[in-house]
């Protein structure tokens, strides 16, 4: 069985570290696959309602591949863009990294503070702490003020900036453990949890490990309610292909 990690964004080099990550977390396959359409980066409501599309793209083209058995799909980008979409699309589970990043660091940490890119992205992640039931286990918000694109590659003084980000984050809300905001810095957790003597969660990580556990206790979703297939109906323009069969 394979898990299917989708980079919402249309950067291949950041589809290439979060891909790296995700395959040293994970016992089983990983396909790495990133949108053809859409914004270089996320950071704005707009940004994620233009990724959605071909974000449905890529899971569209993996349940019609009967090539690819799937076991669980994950969104790297922790705004967690079409979550509610995918999850009617898919059959099989579907996680949003900040989702199961939250999740995961409630599991560890009484109070953990989250660390992200840029300010203008803070209202989102404080969205989904609502959304997910994780406003009491999370001890503050902060923003290093780095835009995404800076994170697609390794560099000392980005690690820095980072670091002093998560001090400042410990110091300030008194918390014991830290989620990263962004896909882009999922290989830096183990670096930064060594150095900060905390546990420092990374959501592509804890989601593929969340994903993998999903599978070795055969849980799959219940395809009604709010999960049920999406209406077969006529869809207009660009993404027209995405039509059911049967509509």
């Amino acid at each position: 069985m394979t898990l299917v990690i989708i980079n919402p964004n249309t950067s291949t080099p950041m589809s290439e570290r979060i891909g790296a990550s995700a395959r040293r977390a994970a016992h089983g396959d990983v396909h790495m696959l990133t949108s053809r359409h859409g914004p270089a980066s996320l950071e704005g409501h707009m940004d994620e309602a233009l990724a959605v599309p071909g974000l449905l793209e890529r899971i569209h083209e993996c349940e019609q591949d009967d090539s690819l058995a799937v076991s669980g799909y994950l969104i790297a980008c922790f705004g967690d863009p079409g979550l509610a979409a995918a999850r009617e699309l898919a059959s099989v589970p579907v996680l949003g990294m900040a989702e199961a990043g939250m999740h995961m660091a409630s599991l560890v940490s009484a109070r953990y503070s989250i660390v992200t890119t840029l300010a203008r992205t803070l209202p989102i992640a404080e969205r989904l702490l609502g959304e997910y039931g994780q406003r009491e286990h999370c001890a503050g918000l902060h923003a290093c003020e780095l835009p995404v694109a800076a994170l697609e590659e390794e560099s000392d003084a980005i690690y820095r900036t980072l670091l002093e980000a998560c001090r400042q984050a410990l110091d300030s809300d008194a918390s014991d453990g830290l989620l990263l905001g962004c896909a882009g810095m999922t290989d830096l957790a183990t670096r930064l949890g060594d150095t900060l003597g905390v546990p420092v969660i990374d959501g592509v990580t804890a989601g593929v490990t969340l994903l993998e556990s999903l599978e070795r206790l055969g849980l799959t979703p219940a395809k009604h309610h709010d999960r049920a297939l999406p209406l077969a109906k006529p869809i207009a323009g660009a993404f027209a292909h995405l039509t059911r069969s049967d509509a």
